[in-house]
């Protein structure tokens, strides 16, 4: 059985949440000062979302979508006397890190880790985490103008005319079911965020899921009930290697382990994976996996 254990105001689902008109003034000005509109997320958070939309993925022939691999985010939560914190994750191509880093690293933001979350992928793409403190405004304004020196793009998409709700070529209801979780579709990927049951910390600040805290798990139609699948598991250190060893024996690629952050209580561990198979089959090992981690109750 899946190790829940019950906690308060369980939260949903993270990186689909549709963008908000900011209501406080900080939202207002880091908004502005990126140059997108963010979502209000449970917790006090802050979040936009900066997929790159400007890059053309593919890995084992699958083209991936930004939802699925490809979103950067930055996630901002007030903390008193008008500062923030700020935590991140930038994907960036090989010739985008340093500049990017540079630029951070000047305007007084921190780089908490760099590294891989896919192999293989062409091209190849790294992921660079940051975090900060400080006035809102201004860390808004280092991160855009690090970003500018990429080809994240910066700019809100037009406004689209009213359309109907997003379909996709999955049986979602199967995959919730098999899950015990319910996804939501963004897109083009379903997508599953499971926070886990205790709170962590980071430098004693407590993370809402929306700083990067919950697992994420995303489904990539890729036709005939197939799925291409990612996302990261957020493990303790007793949890790895069960999560690890039931991956791997339900056909599903380890792709990288590694820590986020620098200063979180307890210490977690990012375990990101990789699969395009039978969509069912890989919720069922998803699923078995998940069984070794301790995950909020629905």
């Amino acid at each position: 059985m899946m190790k829940r254990i019950t906690t308060f105001g369980l939260l949903g689902l993270l990186a689909l949440s549709s963008p908000a008109l900011a209501a406080e003034p900080w939202e207002q000005a880091v908004a502005t000062a990126i140059g997108k509109p963010g979502a209000e997320m449970p917790g006090g958070v802050y979040r936009i979302g900066l997929p790159r939309s400007d890059l053309h993925v593919v890995l084992d022939g699958v083209t991936l979508k930004p939802a699925l691999a490809l979103g950067s985010w930055l996630a901002f939560v007030p903390h008193g006397g008008g500062q923030a914190m700020v935590m991140g994750d930038l994907v960036l191509t090989d010739t985008e890190v340093n500049p990017v880093m540079a630029k951070l690293v000047a305007g007084g933001i921190e780089i908490t880790a760099l590294h891989n979350h896919l192999l293989r992928n062409t091209p190849h793409t790294m992921y660079m985490h940051i975090a900060g403190h400080g006035d809102p405004a201004q860390l808004a304004k280092v991160l855009h103008d690090a970003l500018a020196l990429s080809g994240t793009p910066l700019s809100a998409p037009p406004a689209a005319s009213p359309a109907a709700p997003e379909t996709i070529d999955l049986d979602t209801a199967a995959l919730d079911r098999i899950m015990g979780h319910k996804g939501k579709i963004g897109g083009g990927v379903y997508a599953f965020g499971i926070p886990r049951a205790e709170a962590p910390r980071d430098g004693g600040m407590a993370l809402p899921p929306a700083m990067g805290a919950a697992i994420a798990i995303n489904f990539q139609p890729t036709g005939g009930g197939k799925a291409a699948i990612t996302g990261d598991f957020v493990l303790t250190a007793s949890e790895v290697n069960p999560v690890l060893r039931e991956l791997r024996q339900n056909g599903i690629e380890v792709t990288a382990l590694h820590n986020h952050m620098l200063d979180d209580e307890p210490r977690l561990f990012f375990m990101h994976f990789w699969a395009n198979d039978d969509a069912q089959k890989l919720a069922r090992g998803l699923t078995a996996a998940l069984s070794h981690v301790a995950v909020a109750a629905n």
